[in-house]
Parts: C-alpha cells; structure tokens; sequence
C-alpha cells in the first residue's frame, strides 16, 4: 500500500481525496492551488491514479503496479486529457478547450474514468476560461477535470464555484530539510535550499539538482543589489534588458517578489521568518531604510507585474514602471 499516496506533505488533502475515491463522492471537478514547486502537479496526479488503478490495495489507493497506474505515472494512459501553455509562463488558449469539449464526449476506452488534467490554469487567456465553463457544467458523468493554478484569485469566480477547490499550504523547513538530505544533500546545503524553497520540495529539489537554477538566483539577486543606486538612465537600460525574455523576467519577477515578502517580515520583527538567508545583509538594509507600509508596497507591485505580465502587457513598460519605483 502506498503511504501518502508516496507524496510528501499534505496529507489532509490526500486523506480527502482517498475518502472520496473509497465512498465514491467523487466531484465533477477539483481545483488544486499553490505556489509553483509545491506538488500540485503530484498531488493530481497520483489522484487520477487512485481513480483509474484496476488492482487498488485497499479503498482510495492505487498499486503503482498495473497498466493504467503506470500509464498515468508516465502521463501516456489513452484516458488522460492532458491541457497546459506551451512552456510555464506562455498562455492556455481557447482552441485548446475546445478541442478539449470534443473529447469529453468520447466514453473512457480503459479505465473507470476519463481525467482531463488542466495545469497551469492561470495561463488561460480570458476566452480560454469563458469556454471551461461550458465543460464545467456540462461534464459526462465519467470525465473528472482536474485544474491547477497558483491561487483561486488569478480564475474567474464562476470557474472556482463550479470546482472542490484543495489550497495546498508550504511545508515546514525541517521538513524538507530532511527530505534533500534523503535526496543526498549535505546537512549545511539542506539547510540553505530548504529555506530558500519556502517550503517548496519540488522547488527545494530543483534547487538541488540544477546548478544553473541556483546560479540564475545569484546572479538576478546580485543584479537587483547593484540597480538600487543606479541612476535612472541604468534602470532604464536594465529594464530593456529585462524585458526582452519574458520567461526571464517572470522568473525574476519570482525572486523579487520572495524578497520582497522577506523585507516586510524584517520590518514586522520577523527576522527569524526569512526565506532568503543568505540575503540577510540586503533585506535589513532595505528594512532600515522602508517601513512596513513601503515594504508591502513593493510586495503588492511584484504581485500585480506577474500577473500583467501573463496577461501580455508590454514588457518593456513594465519592468520600467517597477524598477522606478524602487526604493534608492
């Protein structure tokens, strides 16, 4: 029998989920949230596989062992509609959906139920959205839709009312230090992904493996220290820059925005809540020199320019309207 469904964390989610497949009360549609590098993906995954394994070892598990369990651990069974952006960061388009509308209809060929898997649902342009709707209502009865997304308030509300909606949490530090040290990773390095992960593992893990996603993080943190004082004319040519690789500047509109969530912790006297360590210096400097109200300010900005920039506003004007407001 699989402990946890083999995930880490959440397991009040996987317990509902178990309960769910075991009383068969499945819902129509589950919408599963969280910050990127948390197991959404995982979590939905190993659930679309409690639902369809053919030798389940007790109510709500799965064997990990027969065709469709190993179908689905590989994302190639003939009854799993998967639907996502081209790349992280891209755009879900109406298209899609309504090819996805077409296939629906179609009876599962081998499993119990046919699972449509859509990741990433924040990437749906707004027609794309508008279009779910339609499936959402009118889903067969053997089709289970399974949405991902970062939060509930990137999605239309009608979207969210019509799913079971499971907001997957971070885990807690030790937790995932102890899990890259299960991976191999030295006690001191454990300590440090794990915290720079906010109790992501999937991110934490990244971190571990790819020595490049570490050393983007270095070299983006050590650039946004060097344009502080930088005069307009250099945020500007920053900005340009920037600006000509949105999935660069998605990813280091990430890192900002985790800093700048650990500059508001400094100046509410929660130093000892910081995800960023290695960055201490920096954070208190800026705390010394924002208040809290300030520090906020810049968090809301970097949230707000993630989500313009999924929405294909002009780059370049974006990343100048932020860098100018930095504080100096």
């Amino acid at each position: 029998m699989t402990e946890n469904w083999n995930l880490l964390g959440h397991e009040w989610a996987v317990d509902m989920l178990k309960q769910h497949v075991a009383k068969h009360t499945m819902r129509h549609a589950y919408l599963i949230t969280g910050s990127p590098g948390l197991g959404k993906r995982s979590l939905a995954l190993a659930f679309a596989r409690s639902l369809t394994c053919s030798a389940p070892p007790a109510p709500g598990e799965f064997c990990g062992e027969c065709r469709n369990c190993r179908q689905f651990g590989k994302m190639q069974h003939p009854d799993l509609t998967l639907i996502q952006s081209e790349s992280v960061g891209g755009m879900l388009k109406v298209e899609q959906i309504r090819e996805l509308r077409k296939s629906v209809l179609l009876a599962p060929y081998q499993a119990p139920y046919r699972i449509v898997l859509l990741l990433r649902f924040e990437e749906a342009n707004a027609s794309a959205a508008n279009a779910l709707l339609k499936t959402l209502e009118e889903a067969p009865s053997k089709v289970i839709l399974i949405l991902t997304a970062d939060n509930v308030e990137q999605l239309l509300p009608t979207i969210v009312s019509r799913c079971e909606v499971l907001r997957l949490r971070p885990l807690p530090v030790p937790r995932v230090d102890n899990f890259l040290r299960s991976k191999g990773a030295d006690a001191e390095q454990a300590a440090l992904l794990a915290h720079l992960s906010g109790g992501r593992p999937g991110y934490a893990l990244n971190l571990l493996e790819d020595e490049s996603a570490l050393e983007f993080r270095r070299e983006k943190l050590t650039e946004f220290a060097n344009f502080l004082p930088a005069s307009r004319v250099a945020r500007f040519r920053y900005a340009e820059d920037l600006a000509k690789d949105k999935e660069t500047f998605r990813k280091t509109l990430m890192l900002w925005l985790s800093l700048w969530r650990d500059v508001m912790l400094q100046c509410a006297g929660k130093k000892d809540s910081i995800t960023n360590i290695d960055q201490r210096e920096l954070i208190e400097m800026l705390a010394i020199k924002l208040d809290l109200s300030a520090a906020k300010k810049q968090l809301v900005a970097a949230e707000n320019a993630i989500g313009q920039l999924q929405r294909n506003v002009n780059a370049r004007l974006l990343a100048e309207n932020l860098l100018l407001d930095f504080p100096k």
